[in-house]
């Protein structure tokens, strides 16, 4: 199995109140292909700000991150990025937001339909393709998010703690709904969150950061077969690892 994604010794610093404040420290490793990997740590530690760096949208203050032998320097259609927001456009219906990314690639209008139309069965809300944001639930407008990004069909789908607003219900729904598509759709997958039930249900490994400047502290890797048994004896040891070492991490923040 190929590497696809390199992260290579990247580190993020910030101007403020005349000093510089290190959010990422040093941040190495790979996504492999059909490679899901979860990230947690304590908030703040910089995982959103490396997820935003992977995608172009952010410069890096050292190291390098590369796509196959390309390296990363600005937003790529080879990267999608789902954001916790629900980030949709409220004068536009379910169908025309899908389409969004597929008009800015100039695809034909019967093409975008037909594609659009593909997502939107595939997260199951072909009944809701004429609703408008304002019309549908927290779950189905991040439904709606999570098609318009695999309609342009990057290779790679960033999450940032996006099931983070919802009940949950809603929220385990989802979180199988993202594997039957992970399953087929065979994206390489970088999920931030919070929560380490939902790492440990979704991830093939997890990373786990320090508290800021984050800096990879552990990573495990899950080899339980999946669909994975959420109250399972081997699903509670890895959990049991995870939140002893992120624990860890959060008392230092609690500390300084």
């Amino acid at each position: 199995m190929v590497s696809y994604i390199h992260i290579e010794h990247v580190s993020k610093e910030y101007a403020s109140n005349g000093h510089m404040l290190k959010a990422v420290d040093d941040v190495s490793f790979n996504i492999r292909d059909e490679e899901f990997i979860c990230i947690v740590g304590p908030s703040g530690c910089g995982k959103s700000t490396l997820l935003r760096m992977i995608a172009g949208l952010e410069p890096l203050s050292s190291g390098e991150i590369r796509i196959g032998d390309k390296k990363v320097t600005s937003p790529s259609p080879e990267i999608g990025f789902v954001f916790q927001e629900y980030t949709l456009f409220p004068w536009r219906n379910v169908q025309k937001n899908v389409e969004f990314g597929l008009e800015l690639k100039k695809v034909a209008p019967a093409d975008r339909a037909r594609i659009a139309s593909k997502y939107i069965d595939m997260v199951g809300l072909s009944r809701f393709k004429d609703s408008y944001p304002h019309q549908l639930s927290g779950g189905m407008r991040q439904r709606t998010a999570i098609a318009r990004t695999l309609a342009v069909n990057p290779e790679v789908l960033l999450m940032d703690e996006p099931f983070g607003a919802l009940d949950a219900q809603t929220r385990n729904i989802l979180q199988e709904e993202l594997l039957d598509i992970w399953h087929r759709e065979k994206k390489k997958v970088l999920f931030v969150t919070h929560n380490v039930d939902e790492a440990v249900f979704l991830a093939d490994k997890v990373i786990i950061f320090t508290a800021r400047p984050g800096h990879i502290k552990d990573i495990v890797d899950i080899d339980i077969p999946r669909p994975r048994i959420r109250t399972e004896t081997e699903v509670n040891k890895v959990r049991t690892t995870i939140l002893k070492s992120l624990f860890e991490e959060v008392r230092k923040l609690s500390d300084q």
